[in-house]
């Protein structure tokens, strides 16, 4: 027994009792999409709370539909499933969750027709996973994937290896994360945040249309701006020279979090540290996502 649970197949049960055909469309094909949620424990009240979870859901079946993959459950019952699965493996520690629904079928046809979807959902404990405080970042020559190649408001499983291309080229010289442009050469996100920049005390960040995800956590963000420091958010296509002339720079994402970039291609952004606004939004993010704000206790749901 492993003593990890996962959810699969219709039931809670223990991981090492699940058993993925290498003959699985999924494997073979990237025939799936997933979600990142996390769950922040605050040790003072010794509870576990989910973030923005009927959100991150609401997004996943926006994913599944898209994408043709007809799972039988709708948002309530997969955010009563998440918290009963975090409870039965205990987790007192903060806890990235991942439900991924994908196509199950052995069959060789790569077909998204195929009505073999399965759900699975599965946890592990994350703490930093920036791993540092302040980043540098470099812009990638792998290309964005478009919206009209493979529909970039989903989280599809094959989009991913277009990130891990623009990771791999860019820690292989020696920079923490990757930026991505667009087909129009706009700066667009990175292989899983979005990206904020502020420019005389506006904050800024790329649109929709310019192929990012709408992340939850980017979401957030723009709420706090408005709401705890009156700043409003202008979304529009950024380009490649203005980015380096911002005075601060940050990604945002469920795993990422809010996390400052201080170089860009070697350049130093702003005074080449984290900068006052970007900190500011961070510090409002860490203690919402612990329940210890009540003007958003809303995002918060307990587990215990």
């Amino acid at each position: 027994m492993s003593n990890s649970y996962v959810f699969y197949d219709g039931q809670i049960m223990d991981e090492d009792n699940v058993n993925l055909s290498i003959r699985s469309k999924a494997f073979n094909y990237g025939l799936g999409c997933f979600e990142g949620i996390r769950a922040y424990f605050d040790e003072e009240d010794e509870q576990l709370y989910a973030f923005r979870l009927k959100e991150h859901y609401d997004r996943f079946l926006n994913s599944c539909k898209v994408l043709y993959l007809n799972i039988p459950y709708n948002c309530e019952q997969l955010c009563n499933i998440t918290i009963e699965l975090l409870r039965k493996n205990n987790f007192k520690t903060t806890t990235y969750i991942r439900p991924v629904a994908y196509k199950g079928s052995n069959g060789l046809n790569p077909s998204l027709l195929d009505e073999d979807n399965r759900l699975a959902i599965y946890c592990t404990p994350m703490g930093r996973f920036a791993g540092k405080e302040e980043m540098s970042v470099a812009i990638t020559s792998w290309q964005r994937i478009s919206g009209n190649a493979l529909p970039a408001r989903t989280k599809a499983t094959a989009a991913y290896l277009n990130s891990a291309l623009a990771s791999l080229e860019v820690l292989q010289n020696g920079f923490d994360e990757a930026l991505f442009l667009t087909d129009k050469g706009y700066v667009c996100e990175g292989p899983g945040e979005n990206i904020f920049m502020v420019k005389n005390g506006k904050l800024i960040t790329p649109p929709p249309s310019d192929d990012i995800l709408e992340g939850i956590t980017r979401d957030t963000v723009m709420k706090i701006a408005k709401e705890e420091f009156g700043i409003d958010t202008v979304e529009r296509s950024i380009s490649r020279a203005e980015i380096y002339g911002a005075d601060e720079v940050f990604f945002s994402g469920t795993a990422m979090e809010v996390t400052p970039i201080i170089y860009i291609d070697r350049r130093i952004i702003g005074s080449g540290k984290t900068g006052e606004i970007s900190q500011k939004i961070k510090d409002i993010y860490m203690t919402i996502t612990k329940g210890k704000n009540p003007k958003y206790a809303n995002y918060c749901t307990p587990v215990y």
